[in-house]
This record gives structure tokens, sequence and C-alpha cells, in this order.
């Protein structure tokens, strides 16, 4: 398992489809533990209107053999930038790919989108109900509020 990104100069991939995820060796195998990514930042584009759509994603997930290589995801995410999709196909995607892929004990995605036409659109996805004993913190985005 040699990173494919990992020390290198790295173009963003044209799409979501053409980036590659790189696994490594999870660092505590036969622990349980958590390890979560949070994407405040996240875009993509309305597949209607072709314009942008944001999104503040938070990934948890309890590792098995592998973990996900940072730089790798960083990588696909960015992908999404010029990828035109709904916000539920983004966000399950994403955890299926990953979850697919990595074959973690358990993941879980958050996708809390900001408004498109006034509606602000939150997307959830899990593999299954987390494992006894793994210690899984609230994901803490608040809901969309306005100006105040």
């Amino acid at each position: 398992m040699t990173p494919k990104y990992l020390g290198q100069t790295s173009a963003l991939p044209t799409s979501p489809d053409d980036a590659v995820l790189d696994y490594v060796p999870n660092p505590r195998p036969g622990r349980t533990y958590l390890v979560r990514f949070a994407v405040p930042e996240f875009t993509s584009l309305c597949p209607v209107t072709a314009q942008p759509d944001f999104a503040h994603l938070v990934i948890d997930y309890a590792p098995a053999a592998t973990i996900v290589e940072s730089k790798s995801l960083k990588l696909f995410l960015g992908s999404f930038r010029n990828h035109q999709a709904f916000h539920e196909d983004c966000t399950v995607g994403i955890g299926e790919r990953l979850f697919t892929e990595m074959q973690p004990l358990w993941l879980r995605i958050g996708g809390y989108w900001y408004p498109r036409g006034g509606i602000p659109i939150d997307v959830f996805w899990q593999s299954a109900t987390p494992p006894d004993g793994l210690w899984l913190p609230p994901q803490d985005v608040p809901g969309y509020r306005g100006r105040g």
C-alpha cells in the first residue's frame, strides 16, 4: 500500500470518479477508536443550475485494518468542486465510497448544507449501529440560523 499522493505535488482530480483514495495500515489495530474529519468548506455544483453549493461535512469512522490517508481524502473531496450532484448524492456517495473501499468497523457522515432556495438541507448516512464501546461525540454542527 504505497500512497499515491503523500509527499508528492498533486493536482486536484477532475472528478470524484478520477480521484484515488489511499489507505494505509491502521497504527492501532485491534483497538476501537474514532477518527473524525471536519470539512467546513466542502463545495459541489447544483446538477440543475450548475451554481455552487456549500456544506460542512463531518466524517466519523472506527478503523479496522486501514485508515484513509488525509491528503488523498482532501483531493477526493476537492474533486467535487466541478461535480454536479444533489446534496443527497454527494453526502451518501462519499460515505459509501469510503466504507466500501476502506472497510472500517463503522462509518457515518453528516452533510450540513447551506440554504438553496432558502431551505438548508442536512443529509446523514451511517453504515450500521456503532460498535460497542465506541466513544461517539456529537457532531456539534449548529443548524442554519440565517442572519441572527
